[in-house]
């Protein structure tokens, strides 16, 4: 999840373009996605809107979220643009004035958590943070149950976290601690961790044994567990574990009609493509009839204790958590 950081500073636009034809016949319908996810992501997407939607014609334009919003709003009067899927919750609401409402037929089937303010987006799919552990690092400590357990100044230079100037998942993972356990709770935490700028790197390092433990999002970690990699723990908090959901919107009169955009909203959001992308890029669905634990060694939400965010209040908040957590680690000498 990004932030109002993209508010504050002007970003440049590092855009690519790729061309989807899902037929070699004429086409009845075209549609423009703007989507800050990953190339796997968008494949597996794509492959399936082949075989449910082979009408319809999907060009995508990749960056990242923050720059993409930028792009929709610089073109309101003349939108070039359908669809946007991948932003996270505050930076859809950040932007909202460029959406307009849409109440897909695939909402019915999506819990009301992940329905967006006024119809205007819903979520794709969830982030979920957890506490990636190496067992074999862990030299006899017992894991941690808690983010609390984190604390601990037995852990201290055994964590690794992200960067949450730079990482919106960091961003929320150490947005989230906050909501728990106040500046005091950052205090303990910044004692502990080693920092990343690279949120990638933390799930990296923890799976080569640099570190013991890592704040991360759960896709990452189980990729590792997934692929066969013993020793491997994703760690569910028993205190809360965040959950972080991304959205899919139709940009306000979008380019081809909207038709053809809730046509692609339907199609993001199907069971279909929310199935696939947790079989083969294990993000975490939002519908209520994929039973996740079945696909998957992940538990379902409803098996752990789980805090959403509220996004509104995380990103109205971002510059105070920001400096009280500079604060924590300046106390720490670092």
């Amino acid at each position: 999840m990004l932030t109002t950081r993209f508010l504050k500073t002007g970003l440049a636009l590092s855009l690519s373009v790729g061309a989807l034809s899902l037929s070699s016949t004429a086409l009845a319908a075209n549609a423009v996605m703007y989507t800050p996810n990953n190339v796997q992501t968008i494949d597996t997407a794509l492959e399936i809107a082949r075989k449910t939607a082979p009408d319809l014609s999907i060009q995508q334009v990749t960056s990242g979220a923050g720059a993409l919003m930028k792009r929709i709003e610089a073109e309101a009067q003349n939108p070039l643009g359908d669809v946007v899927w991948g932003a996270g919750y505050g930076t859809m609401a950040a932007f909202q004035q460029n959406f307009e409402p849409y109440e897909s037929p695939e909402n019915k089937a999506i819990a009301q958590a992940f329905h967006g303010k006024d119809s205007l987006w819903t979520s794709s799919n969830a982030h979920v943070m957890v506490i990636m552990a190496n067992e074999r690092q862990l030299k006899g400590l017992a894991a941690p149950k808690t983010w609390s357990d984190l604390f601990d100044p037995q852990w201290k230079g055994k964590i690794i976290i992200g960067d949450p100037a730079s990482s919106g998942s960091a961003y929320d993972q150490v947005y989230g601690i906050y909501q728990l356990y106040g500046a005091e709770g950052l205090n303990k935490l910044a004692a502990n961790v080693i920092v990343s700028k690279s949120s990638g790197q933390v799930y990296k390092s923890v799976a080569n044994g640099e570190y013991p433990l890592g704040v991360t999002m759960e896709y990452a970690a189980y990729a590792y567990v997934a692929g066969g990699q013993k020793g491997i723990e994703l760690i569910y908090p028993e205190d809360g574990t965040f959950v972080a959901p991304e959205g899919v919107a139709v940009i306000k009169n979008p380019k081809n009609g909207q038709e053809a955009a809730r046509k692609l909203v339907d199609v993001l959001l199907s069971k279909e493509v929310q199935e696939a992308e947790l079989v083969e890029n294990f993000r975490r669905p939002t519908r209520s009839d994929i039973n996740v634990a079945e696909l998957t060694q992940l538990p379902n939400l409803d098996q752990i204790k789980v805090a959403t965010l509220d996004p509104l209040k995380a990103a109205a908040e971002y510059n105070t958590v920001l400096d009280v957590w500079k604060q924590a680690l300046a106390a720490a000498g670092k």
